[in-house]
């Protein structure tokens, strides 16, 4: 069954789900980055404009959606999984129940983001960052990295269709790097042609737009 686009990148086999999700299968891993849980609690706290306090449930709601498509056994976020540390103790009663529910029977590690730096006591590990096979995972991408898996610019494709612009959050992956699309509903982006983003990628480097029917096209720049 087709479940997304697979493609190879530095000796793994994986698969870019339309949701933003990353699946590999060989270990079965489904990796997400960015959920951004309780931002909406954060802007409010900050006495921002506020938003509509349904985010979370929404963001834990396609992510269960997502599980439902693979046999995971590890479930990995990616950095950024909280707004700030007050967001994942603030979390409501609803959305600690659900991640409770998805995290049964499955191994849950959340690698360290510039948003939740600290300990995050809602069960699963907290790590820095992590190897596993040919590929190391960590938020924040690293000059020089190899086989790298990383998350936090959030980006996002912009391409001419029929006449009219399309932007999707994308998968960038090249060679060397591949850097994860935000998950969280309330997260944005930055599209692939931001300075940094090409710097970080090489000319060759492939956007792989999510929605109902993934496909990558060379990255735009």
């Amino acid at each position: 069954m087709n479940i997304g686009y697979e493609f190879d990148f530095c000796g793994a086999r994986l698969t870019a789900l339309g949701s933003g999700a990353l699946w590999w299968a060989d270990h079965g891993l489904l990796c997400v980055s960015d959920l951004h849980l309780g931002k909406a609690e954060r802007i409010a706290r900050r006495g921002g404009t506020a938003l509509p306090p349904y985010e979370t449930m929404d963001t834990l709601t396609r992510l269960a959606a997502a599980l439902d498509r693979v046999p995971a056994r590890v479930v990995m976020c990616l950095g950024d999984s909280f707004d700030d540390l007050h967001a994942a103790h603030a979390l409501p009663e609803p959305a600690r129940l659900t991640l409770a529910r998805l995290q049964a029977g499955r191994q849950w590690l959340w690698v360290e983001g510039n948003h939740d730096p600290g300990p995050v006591e809602l069960g699963g590990e907290h790590l820095a960052e992590l190897v596993i096979g040919p590929l190391q995972f960590r938020h924040i991408a690293q000059a020089g990295a190899q086989a790298e898996v990383s998350g936090h610019y959030h980006p996002k494709a912009r391409l001419r269709l029929r006449g009219r612009s399309v932007t999707r959050p994308a998968f960038l992956y090249d060679d060397r790097r591949l850097i994860m699309p935000a998950f969280g509903t309330y997260t944005g982006g930055l599209y692939s042609d931001a300075p940094v983003l090409q710097a970080l990628m090489g000319p060759q480097a492939c956007a792989i737009l999510t929605g109902p029917q993934p496909t990558a096209i060379p990255m735009p720049r």
